[in-house]
């Protein structure tokens, strides 16, 4: 596939996750963005489960890997860590993983619940080690040296905003949605540069 060609999928990625949230949300009158958790939309007694399991996490966690082969293969200079690369994939891939396993907000301690949590923070996780170790290959190419210091922001943002439910105690939930924001930020500004990148002859 061409450049272009992974761009368009990890800008696919973050619009269809998002679409999807706001549609799902939106069916639900009692769900509370404040104090409802994402996860709660596809939880084992959610209405329509497998709609934002499928659609809000498994396929755009797919999405997300294959996007990250192509970008780690324009950014990389393929002698240095493949850390990035093993970071987004990983993330992706746990956060599919989080939606073929809906949680129980019955039952924490159920394996469903537990295996959620592992696809969760695992996805969070990964992301960090992506987000952190890319700058070092960045910083190889002029075209993308210029992407250190947004997608840092991006990451730092989802960092700082992840104490929000130990501050905002009232409004919990709300903090989840940034981080989710800044985290689908950081793939779909690279995703543009990508799309963006003029073609090498």
């Amino acid at each position: 596939m061409t450049n272009k060609n992974y761009a368009i999928i990890g800008i696919f990625a973050t619009i269809l996750l998002w679409t999807t949230y706001i549609i799902m949300s939106n069916l639900r009158p009692e769900y509370n963005l404040f104090h409802k958790a994402i996860s709660e939309l596809g939880s084992l007694d959610a209405p329509n489960k497998w709609a934002w399991n499928i659609f809000g996490y498994i396929l755009p966690g797919v999405l997300i890997g294959v996007y990250s082969f192509g970008l780690f293969n324009n950014i990389s200079t393929r002698q240095g860590s493949k850390l990035p690369l093993i970071g987004f994939v990983l993330s992706g891939l746990l956060m599919s993983l989080s939606g073929v396993f809906p949680a129980d907000m019955d039952n924490r301690t159920s394996t469903t619940t537990q295996l959620h949590m592992v696809g969760s923070f695992g996805s969070y996780i990964f992301f960090l080690v992506g987000a952190f170790t890319y700058p070092k290959q960045m910083k190889k190419s002029e075209y993308w040296k210029k992407s250190i210091k947004p997608t840092l922001i991006f990451t730092w943002l989802t960092i700082i905003f992840g104490s929000w439910p130990f501050i905002f105690t009232s409004y919990p939930s709300v903090g989840q949605r940034i981080v989710f924001f800044f985290y689908l930020m950081w793939i779909f500004y690279t995703a543009i540069k990508l799309y963006k990148q003029p073609e090498t002859k």
